[in-house]
Formats: structure tokens, sequence, C-alpha cells
């Protein structure tokens, strides 16, 4: 029942003056006849009193529909007369005259019209407030010759603001439709052009931007600055990871295009964070695009003669160097799909090259030699360009320092710092309760290191508390029961992973800030098989691990936001 129905009087009261209309005309006429002119005058004047109590009585039906009208437009909004843009002054003064009772939310109605004639030209601001607005770029001159029929299409009806109104200009119709929008679609503040004036906040939104960690990326000098790029404009910071439990889910398998046949022996990521190789002993290198749908396989590349024990691409993204138990290596070179036979090495035995690591400027390529020597050779002419000498067997090595300085652990339990630049061991501390080192990681800033041992314990140092003689580990993670083999930070520091190939689901991801170990890491369903490989992408968003049956697990972590 609408609001105009309701205040219409019910049947019986109009049949009852209907009757009374019957009963009266009739003894008016019958004076008539008879000649009695001072009836006449009787019967007109009550006549006249008739019509009156009528129309008072119509106009209070009436005012009655607009009380209702007005009710109704501050509970639910201007249905019946759309607020048009640029009159918010007008809108407001009129709100506070009628009732202070009511709350409208009109922070849509902020927003300025493009149009000069949605707004009353009385209602024109001062000259300082004329500077701000900005004239359209564009004006269609056919929308005032344009008619719109509103009536005649459902889904216009509601631009109406009258029950019986059909035909509207073109100009009005934009109006209305405009209206409308900001009706629906309130909060788009961060659209005005004094929009800048309101980063100006005071001192408790400030707090609230540093506790939520949101930066602006840059400083815009105006509204056309920040149209003119396709940048974040705001670059929220990810909050820190909490220990306890890891947020993952499995996605399809990275080299589900073409698995292995062979057990993978590396997983990369390339610097763009897409770009995945897996290989391992079937002597195949596949590159594969990540995207956790699909993952199309893009290349793959038979080494004939190397079954791979190792390929890594060069932190600079141009070439992926590749090792097995041979004299010899190969480089691919990404932009020319080119793959190059080095060695042997001038002056070197060497029977395996298998073990290397590159440094992170690129440049140095560090490989494990024979009788406790390193091997330094150059990425640009591939040749010997230096060695160093522990004094039991190399069987690891990290780099530090963006590649100035060179981290080796062995066969004495201890743990060498080299500069590369004078190709001087600079430290030498024994790891603690180490025999036989297996495996080092660096984190990215260089601030820690995890050195594994054989028997499985995994100790993490602080690398200027260990240059400087303290000896003692931060944290002794003893979560693995047989040989540590690999151990990866992701790209803030804040996992770390580690991994023994000699035991179905032998992976641990500690969570570096607590030094506590996921609970829910790694599945209950053991699908991990023997894991032998992993890494994260540069984002920290994926996660790759490769096993033993040639398959590259696929995780997502739903705390990084980006691959």
């Amino acid at each position: 029942m609408s609001l105009i129905s309701q205040s219409i009087l019910p049947q019986n009261e109009l049949n009852k003056s209907k009757r009374e209309r019957e009963t009266t005309e009739p003894s008016y006429l019958d004076d008539i006849e008879d000649g009695e002119e001072a009836d006449v005058d009787t019967f007109k004047m009550k006549r006249r009193n008739k019509k009156s109590k009528e129309e008072q009585l119509l106009m209070e039906q009436v005012k009655e529909v607009k009380v209702m009208k007005k009710l109704e437009n501050f509970l639910f909004g201007s249905l019946y007369s759309p607020t048009e843009f640029g009159k918010e002054d007008e809108v407001q003064a009129r709100i506070a005259k009628d009732s202070e009772s009511f709350f409208m939310d009109r922070s849509a109605n902020s927003v300025l019209s493009v149009y000069e004639g949605d707004s009353d030209p009385s209602e024109e601001s001062h000259d300082d407030e004329d500077a701000s607005l900005r004239k359209p770029v564009w004006v269609d001159d056919e929308e005032e010759k344009t008619t719109v029929n509103i009536a005649k299409v459902n889904r216009l009806r509601k631009l109406r603001k009258e029950e019986d109104e059909s035909l509207i200009s073109g100009s009005e119709y934009v109006s209305r439709l405009r209206a409308h929008h900001v009706k629906l679609n309130p909060g788009t503040d961060w659209a005005e052009l004094d929009s800048r004036s309101k980063l100006d906040r005071s001192s408790d939104d400030e707090s609230d931007y540093e506790e939520n960690e949101v930066t602006v990326s840059h400083s815009y000098n105006d509204v056309d600055d920040i149209l003119r790029t396709n940048e974040d404009l705001v670059v929220k910071g990810s909050s820190k990871l909490l220990p306890g439990l890891l947020e993952y889910s499995r996605l399809v398998d990275a080299n589900i295009q073409d698995p292995s046949n062979g057990p993978i022996n590396s997983v990369q990521f390339h610097r763009n964070g897409q770009l995945l190789l897996a290989a391992g002993l079937d002597r195949r290198l596949r590159f594969f695009q990540i995207d956790g749908k699909r993952n199309t396989k893009i290349e793959s590349i038979f080494i004939d003669d190397c079954p791979i024990r190792k390929a890594s691409f060069l932190p600079d993204g141009s070439q992926v160097i590749l090792s097995g138990r041979r004299k010899f290596f190969y480089s691919f070179d990404l932009l020319k799909a080119k793959v190059d036979k080095i060695g042997p090495l001038v002056g070197r035995e060497e029977k395996s090259l298998e073990v290397f690591e590159v440094s992170p400027d690129s440049h140095t390529i560090a490989f494990v030699g024979n009788d406790g020597y390193i091997l330094l050779v150059s990425t640009k002419t591939k040749e010997l360009v230096g060695t160093l000498k522990m004094n039991g067997t190399v069987r690891s090595l990290a780099f530090a320092e963006d590649g100035q300085q060179l981290l080796s652990s062995g066969g004495d339990g201890q743990v060498y710092h080299w500069d590369l630049r004078t190709r001087a061991c600079i430290h030498k501390g024994v790891d603690e309760g180490c025999i036989n080192g297996t495996s080092l990681c660096t984190s990215p800033s260089g601030a820690l290191f995890a050195a594994g041992s054989e028997s499985g314990i995994v100790n993490i140092y602080n690398r200027e508390e260990f240059l400087g003689g303290k000896r003692k580990p931060i944290k002794i993670i003893e979560n693995l029961t047989t040989k540590v083999d690999f151990m990866r930070f992701n790209n803030d520091s804040e996992i770390l992973a580690i991994c023994s190939s000699m035991k179905r689901s032998s992976l641990k991801l500690i969570h570096i800030p607590s030094y506590t170990v996921f609970s829910n890491w790694p599945p209950p369903n053991k699908t991990l098989h023997y894991p032998r490989c992993i890494d994260f992408s540069p984002g920290g968003g994926f996660m790759a691990v490769g096993n033993a049956a040639g398959k590259v697990l696929l995780y997502k972590l739903h705390h990084y936001q980006h691959a």
C-alpha cells in the first residue's frame, strides 16, 4: 500500500457523506420551488461552507502526503526529488530547519559535478572555491536537443520525480543518472578535487596510519599527476608473520605439464617471480611459467652427457649455471637460448663440480674442489680467477655482504669467513656441536646464517656476533634426525626451510623471529615424498619443493600477497 493511499478516507465515510448530500439537496430544491427567496440565500451559504470544508479536507490530505514523503526522504534517501550536485548547502540548511531528529549521511553528495548545468547559478561559491573547480574537457551539445522517455523503460522509471513524468532532456537525464549513482555508491571521497587537503590529518589519523603500516608510495602535486601514472598510490606494508600455524594451500604441481623421470635436484625462481627452473638426474633443464593454475611449460633442454646435480640462475637473471659429477659445467644464456660447455678448469684436476654457489652480484661462481680447495670462477670469462684453501674438506658454501664475503664449512666442523677482495680468511669459528658440516645458508640481509650438520642439528647464528667471537648460536633446531641436505631463507628472512633427503617428508619450516617450527607443516598426508630442494618466490607468495619422485610441489603462502 503506497503512502498516498494510506491518507484516503475509508469507504464508509465516503458513503456517509454521499447520503448526506442526497438527503439535503432535495430540501433545498423544494424551498426554491416554493419561491422562498430567503431560503435560497441560506442554501448558497451552506453550499459554500460545504465546499470550503471539502477543500480544507483535501489540503490536509495533501499536506499529510508531503509530510510522509519528507519523512521517507529522511529515512531512505531522496526517492522523489534526488539531490542535485552542487546543492549540498541548500540541502543541509533544509535539514537543519525541518528536523534535528534524523541523521543522514551525505558524504556521497559532496562529489563535484563536471556538468555546469547541474548546479544552480544562485548557488555559486566564492572566488577561492571557484578556483578549485575545473570545467569539463568536453560537453555533448546534443544533450540539450535529445529527449529521453524515462517512463517507457522499466529500469529508468526510478529516475522520475513525479509519477506521471515521462520525457526529460538529455542534460537532465545525465544529471539524474549521476545523482542516482552518488546515492547508490557513497564514500568516494578520494575522488574529490579537494582530497589533498584531507591528507593533512590530525595526529590521531597519523597514528592510525602508522598502526596499519600504510605509506604513500610517491608524493604527487595534484590530481593530474595521479591520473598520469599507473603505479600503486598506496603501498600497504605487510604485517609480521605470526608463529604457530602457517596459512598455506596446495596448488597444481609446478611441473605438471612435464614431470621429471628422475629425482629433482634443483628448483629456483627467476627474479621476475614467474619463471621457475627445475633440473634433475634425467638430464633435462625445464622452465615453467608459474601462475598456480596451469603452470605452462616454456622450454626443455636436454644435456646429453651430464646428469644435473645443481642448476642456478645468476642473480641478474641472464644465465643458468648447470653442473654434475663431471669435470666441466654448462652455461645456458636465456637471451640467446644458447648452451655453452665450460671446462675442465685450467690447472685443476677436480672430477666433480657438482656443488657451487653464485655470488649475489653475479660476478663470481664458487665451486667446491678437492682437498679443501674452493675454486673461484668469473661469470663473464668462465675462467678460474683464484682459489681458497680450508684445513678440512669443503662441503658447503654461502655468500654474504653482496658477494664480498664467502662462508664455507666442511669436515673439520668449523665455519670459515673469507674476504674475496683480499682472498684471505678473516674469521674461523667452531660450529657448536658439529662434527661434519653439510649445509650453509645466509639470510638475504646477511645478518643471520644457519649451519646444518650430518646429525640433523641446525644452528642459527647472528653473523656479527659470530665474527666478534661469540660462538653460542641464537637457536639450535633439533627437528631433523638425519643429515641436513638443503636450507633456504625466504625473501624477508621470516621463514627458514630445512630438509633432509634421507627421510620421507623431512622438511621443516622455522619461524625466524621466534625460532619455532610451524606446527601444521609438513602436511599430514605425507605428500612431500623425499624432499631434495626448495625455493621461495621473490615476493614470498609461492614455495616450490622438488622431491625424489620427479615432482615439483607448489604451495601458496597466504601471508604474502605477491609472487
